[in-house]
């Protein structure tokens, strides 16, 4: 140990000169989200504070994405049941480079989850509305409740803070226009933080991409 400090070569790491493997850079970012979550709960200082959000960030910045990775996240929108080697051929990689691309996008957050995308009318659920949704007013507390019991109800899908005329644009959506209805009156119309409602049902659907346009 003291010959490596006073100049000796340290002891390579398994991974100089590559990429930092996947399990590794989960770790580190896993690590530094619950530091800085454990700093927010317990009102640390302000600079300790900043400086792990600050680091958090600058080594999030710098994870670039290359063509491949934007072709990895391309056809794992459209198809993640696709299987691993299947993936390899379509971007042109060996079996091994891809499945530590695909972990390394998972470890940093790229990629959240993967869903199974269901055929509403088949399940049952005919009709969708958006509804504009005013509040009693602007303070936070008001909006926290509101957030707070709208996140309580499976049938509101989406739930977005919006300009314009209305505060939170919502997404419903129902067996039926008598359920819709029923929702509105016995569960939206009485949260207390509601002042009015606007509904604009959906009568048909065009277009409904879950790609997201990586640019």
């Amino acid at each position: 140990v003291l010959s490596e400090r006073r100049g000796s070569n340290p002891r390579p790491r398994p991974w100089q000169g590559r990429a930092l493997p996947a399990e590794l850079l989960s770790q580190f970012v896993d690590a530094k989200l619950r530091r800085y979550t454990h700093l927010c709960k317990r009102k640390a200082n302000l600079n300790e504070i900043f400086s792990n959000f600050v680091f958090y960030i600058i080594i999030m910045s710098i994870i670039k994405l290359d063509q491949i990775d934007h072709q990895l996240l391309e056809i794992l929108q459209s198809n993640a049941k696709i299987t691993n080697a299947q993936l390899s051929k379509e971007v042109g990689l060996s079996p091994a480079p891809t499945l530590e691309r695909v972990k390394k996008l998972e470890a940093t957050g790229i990629i959240q989850s993967y869903h199974a995308q269901l055929d509403r009318d088949k399940v049952g659920l005919g009709v969708t509305t958006f509804v504009t949704v005013t509040l009693t007013g602007h303070k936070k507390q008001v909006t926290e409740s509101f957030v707070n019991q709208i996140n309580q109800i499976p049938e509101v899908i989406e739930c977005h803070h919006v300009t314009g005329a209305g505060d939170f644009m919502l997404k419903i959506i129902s067996k039926d226009i008598s359920t819709y209805q029923k929702l509105m009156l016995e569960k939206i119309n009485e949260i207390e933080e509601v002042s009015a409602t606007s509904t604009m049902v959906i009568l048909s659907t065009f277009k409904e991409s879950k790609v997201l346009p990586i640019p």
